[in-house]
This record gives C-alpha cells, sequence and structure tokens, in this order.
C-alpha cells in the first residue's frame, strides 16, 4: 500500500502509449478533453487515494492523537491531497465512476479533520468546495461541516470555510430566493447558535450578522434570531450581538457637507424639492451682496430642511428599515428580559452601558413602556459619571409621547438639579440644557412656567455653550407652547395660541392625509374653467354692440388679471375665496337683510323697464316713424341688458364661492364622493402639492419645524450632540498640534531685510538717495561732521562720568 502511494508521485503512462509520461495536471487536462480514453487512469488514482483514505481513517478510528507513519512523512499528505483535488476536478467528466467520491470526501473530512495536518486538511476543504461549487454536492449537506471547521484553530482555513458559505449562500440568492433552501440553511445557522458551545454559537452568530449586513438574509427570522441571542449563556456571544446591534445605529450627520452645489442644481436633482423661479432669481439677482447672501442661506435652509423631511418620511414609510431590532416580534417581551438580565448581571460598566443603550433604543423605536426603566437611570444621573452623555442620550431615547409623565418626572427633576445651577461647571449647564430640550422635544408636559423661565435667563450667560443651549430652549417653546415664555421672550410665534398635546391625545385620521389640498388646487381650476364658461355666454349673448363689446371685454380682463395676480402670490385659498370673504366683511359692516332686498328690487325694477323698453321699442318699429328716437333706445335697452347680465354674473360667482367656503368650513367631504377611488395620479399630485406647501412654509418660517413622533422614533439622538459648543480642556501635545496646524496655510517666516534683498525689478527710493551725486561742498561738510563726532568720542572713551557737579568743576 505504502508503495503504491509512494509509487505514485512519478509520472504516470497512458493506457496505451507507454512512450508518454503524463503528470497529474497534464493528464488532468487530457482527460478533460478525452475522458473515455483515460479511464484506466482514473481507476489507478482513484484505487491510490482509498487506500491512503482507509490508512488515515484507521489510525483516527484508534484515536491517535498525531499520525505517525505514514502522517509523519510530509509526501504522503501531499500525494493524497494531490489526488483529492485530481479527482474533484475530474469528476463532472466521470459521474458514474465517481458517484461516491464527493460523500466519502465530506465524510472523511468531518470525521477526521480534527486529527489531520494542515496542509491535507485544507486542500481536502478546497476539493470539496469545488464539488460544491459544481453543484455536485449540495450546500445543505456541508453546511454544517464547514462551519465545524470554522472551530478549528486554522486561521487559513476558518477564513476559507467563512468565505465560501457566505458567497455561496450569495450566489444562490442573487437571482432569485428559494424560501424552503433558505429556511433549510437557517435551521441549520439557528440550531448552532443556540447550543451551549461558545465556538460554534460564535461562528454561526457571524455568519449569520454578515448575511444580514450584505442584504442576503434581510429577514425577521435572521433579525430575531440575531437579537435573541441577546440572551446566551455567554457573555462574549451577547456582547457580540450588542456591538453588532449598536452598529447598525447610524448616526444622522444634519452637517451640511453635500451641499456644496447651487440650488438650482440641487432642484434638478431632486424633483420633490419644489421651490419656485422667483424665489431662487431674487436670491441670485435682486438686492445688495449682503441681501442676496441673507437671501441664498435662507433658500439652503429650506431646501437642507425639505430633504432631510423627506428623507426621514421614505425612512418611515420603507418596511425594510435597516436595523434588526425593528423587525422584533416581541419588542415589549425582549426589553423586559434584557432589562431583567442588566439588573442580575455582574458585568463591567461598558458592557452595561452597550444594555442600556439597546433597550433606551427599541423602547424609542417601538415606543414601549418600561416604566422601571428611568428610576434605574437615576442611580447614574451625576454629572461626574463616566460617559454621562451617552447615558443621557440613552435616557433621551426612551422617551415618547405614549410614556407617562409621572414616570419620567423624578428623573427629569434629577436632570435640572444636577446640572443646571449656578455652582455647576459651564459644560455640565449646557449639557442638563441639552438634555432638557430633546426631553420637551418629545414630552412638553414635563415643562412648568416657572421652572422655563429660570432655564431661560441662561441665555445672558458669558460662556457660548451655555447661551446657545438656552436659547435653543426658547426656540422649541416658541414652536411647542409660547404661553409658558415670558412675552419678550416668545418672539414672532407661527401659532400663539399652540399647546403641547395631552396624555393619551391622538389625532385619528378620518380621512386621506393631505387631500385637502388636491381638492384646494381642483377648487382653483374649477373656478378658472366657470369664469371661461361666463366669458363665452357673455360673447354669445352679444348682439354685435361696440359697446357691448368693450364693457364685457374690460370685465373679463379684470378677472383675468386678478385671477393671474392670485396664482403669482401662489396662496393657499383661490381668489374665489377671498372674493366671498371680502363680500362678507361688507356685508358685516352693512345691513345684510336691508341690502339682499334693495338688490332684489333693483333686480325685479329693471327687468320690467327692459321688458317695457323692449315692447315699446317694437310697437315703435312696426307702426313707424321715427328712426333717430329708435336707435338711441335700442342701444340704451341693449347698455342695460348688458349691466343685467353683468350683475347676474356676479351674483352667480359670489354664491357659488359662499357655497364652496361653507362645504370647506363645515365639512372635508373627500373626493371619493365625487370622482370615486383615488387613483396613482392623484396620490402623486398630492405629493406635488405637499412638497410645494413645504417648500412655501419652509421659506416663510423663521424657526424649526417640530418632527413628528414617528420621525423622532427612527431617529438615534447623537451623544456629540448634547455636548454641543462645549470646550473641552486639551493637553499641551493637542495645542500644539493645533497651533501647527493653524500655520499650514501661512509661509515660513523671514525677516524684513532678507524680504528686501529678495526683491526683484529695480532699487528702492532710499537705495537710489544712497546713490546720488553730492556736491562738494556737501561731502566736506559730511566729512567734517563725521570727524568732530568721532573726536567727541574720543575725548570721552577714557574718562568716567561723575555727575553734574563734578563737570562744572
Amino acid at each position: 500500500m505504502v508503495s503504491m502511494v509512494s509509487g505514485s508521485a512519478e509520472p504516470l503512462s497512458a493506457s496505451g502509449r507507454s512512450s508518454e509520461k503524463l503528470s497529474l495536471p497534464s493528464l488532468q487536462s487530457k482527460m478533460k478533453t478525452d475522458p473515455e480514453g483515460y479511464e484506466t487512469e482514473l481507476h489507478l488514482i482513484r484505487n491510490q487515494f482509498y487506500s491512503a483514505l482507509e490508512l488515515f481513517q484507521q489510525q483516527a478510528a484508534l484515536n491517535f492523537s498525531s499520525i505517525s507513519g505514514v502522517g509523519a512523512d510530509p509526501t504522503v499528505a501531499k500525494d493524497l491531497s494531490d489526488r483529492a483535488m485530481f479527482l474533484a476536478h475530474v469528476t463532472p467528466f466521470y459521474p458514474k465512476q465517481l458517484a461516491e467520491f464527493p460523500s466519502d470526501l465530506a465524510a472523511f473530512l468531518k470525521s477526521s479533520a480534527r486529527t489531520l495536518p494542515s496542509g491535507l486538511r485544507f486542500h481536502a476543504t478546497q476539493a470539496v468546495i469545488l464539488l460544491v461549487n459544481r453543484k455536485i454536492i449540495d450546500i445543505k449537506d456541508t453546511l454544517s461541516l464547514f462551519m465545524e471547521l470554522q472551530t478549528l484553530d486554522d486561521r487559513n482555513l476558518r477564513k476559507l470555510a467563512f468565505s465560501h458559505v457566505v458567497h455561496s449562500i450569495r450566489r444562490m440568492n442573487k437571482n432569485h430566493k428559494n424560501e424552503a433552501k433558505n429556511r433549510s440553511l437557517q435551521n441549520i445557522l439557528f440550531g448552532l447558535l443556540q447550543q451551549d458551545d461558545e465556538a460554534k454559537a460564535k461562528r454561526s452568530l457571524i455568519t449569520l450578522c454578515e448575511l444580514h449586513r450584505r442584504k442576503v438574509w434581510f429577514d425577521e427570522r435572521t433579525a430575531n434570531a440575531i437579537c435573541m441571542a441577546c440572551f446566551h449563556s455567554s457573555s462574549r456571544i451577547m456582547i457580540a450581538v450588542l456591538s453588532f446591534l449598536l452598529d447598525y445605529e447610524k448616526i444622522e450627520n444634519d452637517d451640511e457637507d453635500s451641499d456644496d452645489l447651487s440650488s438650482e442644481d440641487e432642484m434638478t436633482q431632486n424633483p420633490h424639492v419644489v421651490i419656485s423661479k422667483e424665489t431662487v432669481y431674487k436670491a441670485h439677482h435682486k438686492g445688495t451682496a449682503a441681501s442676496k447672501k441673507k437671501k441664498k442661506a435662507k433658500l439652503q435652509r429650506a431646501i437642507r430642511s425639505m430633504k432631510r423631511q423627506q428623507r426621514l418620511s421614505s425612512e418611515s414609510s420603507n418596511c425594510s428599515y435597516y436595523s434588526p431590532l425593528y423587525h422584533l416580534k416581541d419588542a415589549q417581551g425582549f426589553v423586559e428580559k434584557l432589562f431583567s438580565r442588566l439588573q442580575t448581571c455582574n458585568e463591567r460598566f461598558e458592557v452595561k452601558m452597550m444594555m442600556l443603550k439597546v433597550i433606551a433604543r427599541t423602547v424609542g423605536l417601538h415606543r414601549l413602556i418600561l416604566l422601571n426603566f428611568s428610576p434605574f437611570l437615576q442611580r447614574y444621573v451625576q454629572p461626574h459619571q463616566k460617559d454621562i452623555t451617552n447615558l443621557l442620550a440613552a435616557a433621551v431615547q426612551a422617551c415618547h409621547d405614549m410614556v407617562p409623565p409621572d414616570a419620567v418626572e423624578p428623573l427629569f427633576k434629577q436632570i435640572v438639579n444636577q446640572f443646571v445651577h449656578d455652582r455647576s461647571r459651564p459644560e455640565a449647564i449646557a449639557v442638563g440644557l441639552n438634555v432638557i430640550r430633546e426631553i420637551c422635544l418629545r414630552m412638553p408636559l414635563l415643562m412648568t412656567e416657572d421652572l422655563l423661565q429660570d432655564l431661560v435667563l441662561y441665555k445672558k450667560s458669558h460662556e457660548k455653550a451655555v447661551s446657545a443651549a438656552a436659547r435653543s430652549l426658547i426656540t422649541l417653546f416658541r414652536e411647542v407652547c409660547p404661553s409658558l415664555l415670558v412675552k419678550k421672550d416668545r418672539g414672532r410665534p407661527m401659532d400663539p395660541k399652540a399647546k403641547p398635546k395631552s396624555y393619551g391625545e391622538v389625532n385619528v385620521l378620518s380621512n386621506v392625509p393631505d387631500i385637502e389640498l388636491l381638492e384646494q388646487d381642483d377648487d382653483i381650476g374649477g373656478s378658472e374653467d366657470d369664469e371661461s364658461g361666463d366669458e363665452a355666454v357673455s360673447i354669445s349673448s352679444d348682439d354685435g354692440n361696440e359697446d357691448n363689446d368693450d364693457e364685457e371685454s374690460q370685465y373679463t380682463a379684470n378677472d383675468g388679471s386678478e385671477d393671474e395676480d392670485v396664482l403669482d402670490e401662489e396662496g393657499d385659498e383661490n381668489d374665489s375665496v377671498d372674493e366671498y370673504e371680502s363680500d362678507i366683511d361688507d356685508a358685516n359692516e352693512d345691513d345684510s337683510d336691508d341690502e339682499d332686498k334693495g338688490d332684489t328690487e333693483e333686480l325685479e325694477t329693471e327687468e320690467d323697464d327692459y321688458t317695457e323698453e323692449v315692447s315699446g321699442s317694437s310697437k315703435a318699429g312696426d307702426s313707424a316713424g321715427d328712426g333717430g328716437n329708435e336707435d338711441q333706445k335700442t342701444k340704451a335697452s341693449k347698455r342695460k341688458l348688458s349691466d343685467f347680465e353683468g350683475q347676474l354674473i356676479a351674483a352667480d360667482t359670489s354664491l357659488r364661492a359662499l357655497k364652496r367656503l361653507a362645504e370647506a368650513k363645515t365639512s372635508h367631504a373627500s373626493s371619493d364622493s365625487v370622482d370615486g377611488i383615488l387613483s396613482d395620479e392623484h396620490f402623486q399630485r398630492i405629493k406635488k402639492l405637499k412638497a410645494k406647501k413645504e417648500a412655501k412654509t419652509a421659506l416663510a418660517q423663521q424657526g424649526f419645524k417640530i418632527p413628528s413622533s414617528d420621525q423622532l422614533s427612527f431617529k438615534r439622538v447623537d451623544p456629540s450632540k448634547l455636548e454641543a459648543h462645549v470646550r473641552l480642556r486639551l493637553s499641551k501635545e493637542e495645542r500644539l498640534a493645533l497651533v501647527k496646524a493653524g500655520r499650514e496655510d501661512r509661509g515660513q517666516y523671514q525677516a524684513r531685510t532678507a524680504i528686501k534683498q529678495k526683491k526683484t525689478g529695480g532699487l528702492s527710493n532710499r537705495q537710489k538717495d544712497h546713490k546720488k551725486y553730492m556736491p562738494l561742498a556737501a561731502k566736506k561738510a559730511k566729512a567734517q561732521r563725521s570727524r568732530q563726532e568721532k573726536n567727541k568720542k574720543k575725548s570721552r572713551s577714557g574718562k568716567q562720568f561723575r555727575g553734574k557737579k563734578a563737570w562744572k568743576q
């Protein structure tokens, strides 16, 4: 047996051609081109492989810790690995002869993987992977084998097995997903994850997390299996799951780094950002440089706010939210179980912080009620506590409008008492005010009038972080509840009577959201159609008189100009509603009943006069007589006819307007009753009209728009934003780094003389003065002065100056 294996290392001769010597790679290529001509060589190599395989299996059955004899020889292991790879390559060309080879190789690797040499084990694994890629072996049969290979202490083998599992499952789900096959593979990995063996559970968890991150298994079963691994008996598995869940929570950077493009480019790239061209033109072409700069900044803020709102709305409407916490089936049970483990565990503080973050994120995301969470946080809320900003961010994240204010009030008061007082450091005051603002944004009922007025006084602080935090609190309550602020701090709020909702109050929608925008748009279109119809009626009833034509054209032109003005203003109410409101105001000033009676009487008398004059003119025309008088009468009658028709049109339009205004104020009836079921076109129109309305409000709004509770639940609280404008104490190395960073754009220091010496382009005026020609008398005077100065210095050099009196003597 040994001689056969060792002798096989020599080149093999092909059957019938003894002169040709072939190595394994060349024989492999020959067998792929002509499988039937090399069956003898195939049987020879197959027998050599199985003989060596039996030897290894027998020694493994005897529980040898290390394979001696055959295994000690590296050439034998190399020959066996070469023949395994050779047979794996030619298996598709000999399906009958090598039908049992794949299963035998997998069984051998599964039973003897721990005792095999590393080289032989690696090549045998490569052979099995090749068979799986050729679809000779199913991944379902070898998944447990590859997961077990990942637990061995072999880095290269572990990396190879892990990448094969991930890529094979990705390739299987590339075109379409086979749910039955995926479910069977998931059951294998879920079973390994629930085992007490830490190594297998860890490798299974890593595989599931990688497949979920790559969105291959992006379903509720995988997300729930990953989340439930938080309750594994091994603390390492729990820490790995917590870190994976926290890494998925992406912090949304509201910094406008990507907003370097102009507003026109952004509007062309994002069609949902609808801003009028007039506003863009004014921001870039009208006004002074300072005013244009302000208008551009305002336009950019409006565009950014609209983009942010659209992104948040798309994320909330998208069912495949990225975090696995969103797909929890029993979120309340998960939170309670994890919180009970947090209360009883003896892990280090960093692990407890991770558990706190996951609990707070789940409570905020699913808007759960966990009454014991806030009292648990109270014991850690101190300014000197380690990672206090992360702890406060978790406390803010767990607040939402479904939590009773009484449960959060003790924690809220402790934050105020511990952080915001006169003896506290400015950094602590700033963090406390920012936390209070974030909590009040979610639960405004916690704030009282006296407390708010005390906190607002910090706006006069000399510390930038403290004053900015206090002003942000003022800005929030200008929108939420301006009545809690002093009159001078209210500013000009959008709604002076705004109040927060009481606990448990919910706005129940009885109609399609924002359908009133569609109705208003239809009313504007309907009023335009009605006016065009009235024009047609007035023109058709005309008898061709020029006076009538002038009056009616002037009437219709006035209507058209009014419509254009209203449409240019882009108001929410149409022109007819404005007319009706003006009619109502006039009616309130005067006696409405008397005017109605007077109008009806006038209309009746004019109608009688019109009929009498028409009949009189017809009789006079029949009997005869005076043609000039008849022309004057017909002109007067036509003028009265045109006035009468104008009054009828005005009365008709005013009645229609009053009817529309009454319907809009009394009942918001949906368009389903009129137009039937809403189609996709209606929803697209609603989306565009909503974008227009948001653009107008964003440009007109001075403060910030308060996000909805759903948007707040999806957004994660960034702990670094709670420390906004806070300047931390820097070390000497950090200060030197800042100094050097400030010198990068500045040139190297040079003296002024060195700079002058490098001067090019001629001499300076002083240098020219030195070279100027002097007269002879001036030269003699200069020489005499210098000689006198030298003599004085020489006479004083050897004598000591003894004061004024000594000098006089």
